[in-house]
């Protein structure tokens, strides 16, 4: 049985930004886009007759800014989640997110994969507060860290060793430039599969950036590079 989709309202001024971000949440399982609004007028009047589950609203909008469309939709009893998606990187706005109750704080530009991950987290907020009843402190511990973890390959599957991913972090950081999968197998001193497998994990954490080299072949070869997080 499917489950019911998630509906998310996409909040941009800039009409380009607002299609790519609602065609980024459209190949999200599990995700339907309910609108795209492009002022704080115009989600406000969507949300009034429309109830979503979670609205990606930018900092910058043309009427007011999407914090004080926040504290308004509290006062006025929406209590929809809220991802920032913007530009604004200024702790002060950072941290009044987070005092109004913002999820996630996601940084232009990102990738696909970046807010990906996010939404994949929150969905996974979502279906273990679904179950209702009691929590141990462990479970509160867990709740309170899944979307902070988003974007990071801390919590590794079943099956992978936290040492051989520090290995392949620390190749990928130390490089020059970047390094085929090869390369960072040989430098990590395992195998190409191994490699292949964490690669994997730090592209869906958005850890890392992939181009293509094409060779004398025409086979494109895939080169990987460290994306450093924001603030170091």
């Amino acid at each position: 049985m499917n489950e019911t989709p998630m509906h998310v309202l996409v909040v941009d001024d800039d009409m380009r930004v607002a299609r790519i971000n609602a065609a980024y949440v459209a190949k999200v399982p599990g995700f339907r886009v309910a609108a795209r609004a492009h002022s704080a007028a115009e989600a406000l009047d969507f949300l009034g007759a429309h109830p979503v589950d979670l609205v990606l609203l930018d900092h910058y909008l043309p009427d007011e800014s999407g914090l004080d469309l926040v504290r308004r939709l509290r006062q006025l009893g929406h209590h929809t989640d809220v991802i920032m998606v913007t530009a604004a990187r200024d702790l002060a706005t950072v941290q009044a997110a987070m005092r109004l109750g913002a999820l996630q704080y996601l940084v232009k530009p990102f990738t696909f994969a970046g807010l990906r991950a996010r939404l994949e987290a929150y969905a996974g907020l979502r279906r273990t507060l679904g179950t209702g009843g009691e929590a141990e402190q462990a479970e509160v511990d867990r709740i309170f860290g899944a979307l902070a973890a988003a974007g990071t390959p801390n919590e590794l599957p079943k099956g992978h060793s936290p040492t051989t991913a520090d290995l392949v972090r620390r190749v990928l950081r130390s490089a020059e430039g970047p390094l085929s999968t090869q390369q960072i197998a040989d430098r990590a001193g395992i195998s190409r599969q191994t490699a292949q497998r964490y690669l994997k994990l730090l592209e869906r954490a958005d850890r890392i950036t992939l181009a293509l080299r094409y060779g004398e072949t025409g086979r494109p070869e895939h080169r990987y590079s460290w994306r450093p997080a924001e603030g170091g």
